[in-house]
């Protein structure tokens, strides 16, 4: 969510509107190149430019109606949860794995916090998983774990948990509270994502913040309160209690860390870092140079990538006939094109796992499962919050199928797989700040095994850009001041695409060409975005992976 429009959105969403309604404030525009979204943004602290923007106090302009819904939990206690409720309050590994000062700042202020006989709020679900087990032996040198289990932040593992998508369900009976009355309610984690549908399915709002903040926030329990003017709870004797109150000094937190965290603690946490436990001593492994596929693996799969490739490559060919996957607006990440959460049972990918034998309990994330092609095809475009202008007022992987009559809506991945049956090459039409967010490689990946062959958008973030050169999809953009609405571009059109026949690489731009249903064709300019000579030669051998490959192919040796 572009800053500009954050404080407006963010004020929609607390009072209940759609994401969809609450992000038709505008987005930023992008440049005309490719923007380095991956990049670190370069300061010089002499240029007032470079100073932080201050946000328009102008209040929301959205009023917030209360929706309390009261529900009962399972120890018979009664609460009640409302739009901008806190819901899950995560303590994740991404970010603070290195920095002893958040961590033990946040087990400070838990403790503080329980002295002052504050709890967490009883619908907030609550987690631990620093990235280190150094982590967990400081905060326990220091005498703080109880305080941070009285808040309910328990050890639940080391590494990757909500902020890929593995919190687990919410309290039952606050995501049937949630589901029952759409609520738009959120979390608050200090990882370094959060994307759309990535945290949580249910949780349509998802803020970073740092791990002591994390704390507040289920202390608090909702994002109403303004944690620097409002009391997170009261202490035992009825008075109000607030943040200031509760937070440590900087002081405090410098002492604590001189006195439990020394040098010694890494290098005896670490020096039996490979011996893993008899689990991992008693796996069997095969012998040999080389690694052996099991075909029967659902986490680690032999990939197609080399399938049919030979020792030279194939002329380029232009692209003819080829139909519309999906027509797709601005910002459109990485995560929505390749998610990195949840897999749904009701999803391809879930449909796959299940027949396979896998339980819904066992599916885990489609980050853990990105060795297997299988899976991560068919989560290609199946992220839950995806808004494909082709399916209007539908969320999730869904598109039309124009190979069956009447194009009835489907899955993303079922109808590739009838346009592969057909011999029907894809295109994927985007607007601006198209692939922004983490640089996944398989959000190319699979868009490439879909068999999607250009993508034409407004603006590319940088390294989408390249990874989908890299996998031999060709990155297009509309000439300025043009995109698919003032084309007239609906996406139920034929593309055909000309000028990459008979050339070594593709020219700056190319013509295309678009056959409407009623037979009347029209045809517009659009840029090549590949960029540099080497993109050119990946380009030209399909993909990096075969351009490799054939650089270390010996002159003369057969094709494999």
């Amino acid at each position: 969510m572009p800053l500009r429009i954050a404080p407006n959105a963010v004020c929609a969403l607390l009072a209940g509107q759609s994401q969809a309604d609450a992000l038709r404030v505008g987005l930023d525009a992008a440049s005309d190149a490719s923007f380095p979204a991956s990049d670190p943004i370069s300061i010089i602290h002499s240029d007032p430019s470079d100073a932080p923007r201050a946000l328009p106090d102008d209040g929301c302009g959205t009023e917030w109606s209360p929706n309390p819904i009261p529900i009962t939990l399972a120890d018979g206690s009664q609460c009640e949860i409302d739009h901008g409720s806190v819901v899950i309050a995560a303590i994740t590994s991404c970010t603070n794995t290195s920095n002893p000062s958040v961590m033990l700042g946040a087990a400070l202020l838990a403790k503080n916090a329980v002295d002052k006989g504050l709890v967490s709020k009883p619908w907030v679900k609550t987690s631990l998983a620093p990235g280190s087990r150094v982590v967990s032996d400081y905060i326990e040198r220091a005498g703080l774990t109880p305080y941070l289990e009285k808040l309910g932040f328990h050890l639940v593992g080391y590494g990757c948990t909500t902020c890929i998508g593995n919190s687990g369900p919410l309290i039952p009976e606050v995501g049937a509270a949630v589901n029952d009355n759409d609520l738009t309610v959120c979390s608050v984690l200090s990882g370094n994502r959060n994307f759309e549908g990535r945290i949580h399915p249910q949780t349509q709002m998802n803020f970073l913040a740092s791990p002591p903040l994390v704390v507040a926030y289920a202390l608090a329990g909702s994002l109403h309160v303004n944690l620097l003017h409002d009391p997170l709870g009261e202490d035992s004797d009825g008075k109000p209690v607030y943040l200031h109150d509760i937070w440590p000094s900087p002081q405090t937190i410098e002492d604590t860390i001189a006195a439990n965290l020394h040098a010694g603690m890494f290098t005896d946490g670490y020096s039996d870092l490979y011996a893993g436990d008899e689990r991992w001593q008693g796996m069997d492994i095969a012998e040999g140079d080389t690694f052996q596929w099991q075909p029967d693996s659902t986490y680690v799969r032999k990939p197609p990538f080399f399938d049919g490739m030979e020792r030279d490559p194939a002329p380029l060919t232009d692209i003819t006939g080829a139909r519309v996957l999906a027509k797709l607006g601005d910002s459109v990440t990485t995560d929505h094109i390749s998610p990195a959460g949840a897999i749904a049972p009701d999803s391809p990918a879930g449909r796959y796992l299940m027949e396979h034998n896998i339980e819904h309990k066992d599916f885990n994330s489609y980050g853990a499962r990105r060795g297997n092609h299988e899976v991560m095809i068919r989560g290609t475009f199946a992220n839950i919050r995806l808004r494909n202008h082709l399916v209007p007022d539908t969320e999730g992987g869904f598109t039309r199928d124009f190979t069956r009559a009447d194009a009835p809506v489907t899955t993303l991945y079922e109808a590739a797989q009838n346009y592969a049956a057909a011999d029907t090459q894809l295109v994927i039409l985007a607007g601006k700040e198209y692939g922004s967010g983490s640089s996944r490689d398989w959000a190319a990946k699979g868009t490439a095994l879909l068999g999607v062959r250009a993508v034409i958008a407004e603006s590319y973030e940088r390294i989408h850009r390249s990874n989908l050169i890299g996998m031999g999809v060709l990155p297009l953009q509309f000439l300025d001041g043009q995109h698919a609405e003032t084309l007239g571009l609906t996406g139920e059109e034929t593309f055909g695409i000309t000028g990459l026949a008979d050339n070594e690489t593709p020219a700056h731009e190319l013509r295309v060409t678009v056959t409407n249903p009623q037979g009347q064709t029209r045809t517009f300019d659009a840029i090549v975005r590949i960029d540099t000579p080497a993109e050119a030669d990946y380009y030209r051998h399909g993909g990096i992976l075969p351009c490799v490959l054939r650089q270390l192919l010996a002159p003369g040796e057969a094709s494999r």
